[in-house]
């Protein structure tokens, strides 16, 4: 999986196309990401105690990684993520456009 928690990504399908946000958690196995106040769904939740209300709120759920794209930071477009392997061995993620480290 390409993406990485923190990255900014706009959400290419769905209720919330064409919206930008962060990434707030990623699950590799699972191949999903949660997105930083997008794809909300209502939960209702039963009161606890004696004279409590009950309540409804709001909880991000996770969307595929397919349905997401990455936003690079230096050219600001929507792009794919390939890889550049340094002189000391080590890889780093590049902006397929812009060929700029992400």
């Amino acid at each position: 999986m390409n993406l990485k928690k923190g990255d900014n990504v706009t959400i290419i399908t769905g209720k919330d196309r064409g919206k930008s946000a962060s990434i707030i958690n990623v699950f590799p196995k699972r191949n999903k990401v949660i997105v930083e106040n997008l794809n909300l769904r209502k939960k209702h939740i039963k009161p606890r105690k004696q004279g409590e209300k009950g309540q409804t709120i709001n909880i991000a759920v996770p969307l595929d990684v397919s349905n997401v794209v990455i936003v690079c930071k230096n050219c600001g477009k929507k792009t794919r993520i390939g890889y550049k392997i340094l002189k000391d061995k080590n890889k780093v993620r590049i902006c397929k456009k812009c060929k700029e480290e992400v």
